[in-house]
């Protein structure tokens, strides 16, 4: 049972489990839109929204810290100067999740995540 666990751990180790993460979030940066499995979305959901409300000051120690989590320039840059300044006037609600179909080879729930 995981009441109250409070993460998931999707069938993977801690160090595989955070670079899912950090990859899945580079590429909705760059591409505003993926196409993943629903507990990824679920998850990532999250962990993209702590970045973006840290972006949203937009000094140094953002980057700085956005880069430690992503470790891409491109992506922070792109992060903190293009879209966390759309999102100054809303409190949070950055992503949205879109159920999408089941996987044929698995029947795994897919998902679109994008930016709002």
């Amino acid at each position: 049972m995981r009441h109250k666990h409070g993460y998931r751990k999707l069938g993977r180790t801690s160090s595989h489990r955070g670079a899912l993460l950090k990859n899945l979030t580079i590429a909705i940066v760059k591409q505003g839109k993926i196409e993943t499995t629903l507990p990824k979305a679920k998850e990532l959901r999250g962990f993209v929204e702590k970045l973006i409300t840290k972006a949203k000051k937009g000094d140094l120690n953002a980057h700085r810290a956005i880069f430690a989590v992503l470790q891409d320039k491109e992506s922070v840059k792109k992060l903190v100067t293009e879209i966390a300044p759309k999102y100054v006037e809303r409190n949070g609600g950055y992503t949205r999740i879109i159920k999408t179909r089941i996987r044929r080879g698995d029947a795994a729930e897919m998902a679109f995540i994008q930016l709002v």
